[in-house]
């Protein structure tokens, strides 16, 4: 069970990681804060998703 646990906290962190460096690549201007800790919360939002998927294209 450990292992789920460290997993999830590396997709996490990378998820946090990739929105965090691709953010220019977004339509968001600020609350670079605030959106990249909350993207498991926030991907249910359509217009987020995209965006988040803009950052990890990069």
């Amino acid at each position: 069970m450990e292992i789920i646990g460290v997993v999830a906290s590396i997709v996490y962190a990378g998820g946090i990681w990739k929105f965090w460096t691709g953010f220019n690549r977004t339509n968001f201007s600020q609350g670079r804060w605030y959106l990249a800790p909350l993207w498991p919360v926030l991907i249910f939002n359509k217009p987020y998703r995209q965006n988040f998927n803009k950052a990890l294209k990069g």
